[in-house]
């Protein structure tokens, strides 16, 4: 019979140094029966732990201006997740993207004549604005995700809350086609940056969840999540050109 381990992630700051993860890592080893600490990102994993985040928090400040963030739980079971095909895991993102693609192929080609940018547009319209919906159903959750990746975020998680509506924004400028040039030369910032820290994660071999969806599904970060990211920054520079 499976049992299941709770695995709580806490986002740490004001850790600078391998000095820093020692400290952090031997002040939370009480409190878990497994602790790792990593800087970049500045992440520690407590297996099985049942400590509050103000008890976490007492015992941090007591070795140095460090803050733990609010509690991430996840359940593991002991069955790998590798165990899980490469289809079964990223299915809610293909269907996702799947039905945004039909959908805006459905309204181009019913024109008398189609036209690649008018699809692009209906087609990032429709992606910003799922992908924001999904990340505001919990925007605390994503914004402390997102933290664990994105060079921005790790170090103001304010940016975390604020990206969701930062893709509404873009989602309803290609819906209402305002200011194409600045639209897409915003998509082309905004994705590309986003697209460093995820390169970084998976050459790191970072094994953290994609926020891309929010928290809802269990998506791992992986080359999916960069192919995501450049195909907005690609179809911003096609437009632009």
């Amino acid at each position: 019979m499976k049992h299941s381990d709770k695995n709580t992630q806490l986002v740490i700051k004001g850790m600078h140094c391998g000095s820093c993860v020692n400290k952090v890592t031997a002040a939370l080893n009480p409190f878990a029966e497994k602790v790792s600490v990593s800087l970049n990102p500045p992440i520690a994993n407590l297996k099985n732990s049942t400590a509050t985040i103000a008890q976490i928090n007492k015992t941090l400040s007591l070795i140095g201006d460090y803050k733990a963030s609010k509690l991430i739980i996840a359940e593991i079971t002991d069955a790998p997740t590798e165990n899980k095909s490469w289809l079964s895991t990223y299915k809610p993102l293909f269907l996702i993207v799947g039905y945004i693609l039909i959908t805006t192929l459905a309204i181009d080609l019913t024109k008398q004549s189609f036209n690649a940018e008018s699809w692009m547009m209906h087609f990032m319209a429709g992606f910003f604005l799922v992908f924001s919906f999904f990340k505001m159903l919990n925007i605390h959750a994503f914004a402390s995700s997102y933290a664990m990746y994105d060079l921005l975020a790790m170090r103001s998680k304010a940016y975390g809350f604020f990206y969701p509506f930062i893709e509404l924004t873009l989602g309803m400028a290609y819906l209402l086609a305002f200011e194409p040039k600045i639209t897409n030369t915003a998509t082309l910032f905004i994705m590309g940056f986003s697209s460093l820290g995820v390169i970084r994660a998976v050459m790191n071999k970072q094994k953290i969840r994609c926020a891309c969806l929010g928290t809802v599904f269990e998506l791992p970060m992986s080359t999916i999540t960069i192919i995501e990211d450049l195909l907005m920054v690609c179809m911003a520079a096609w437009m632009l050109i």
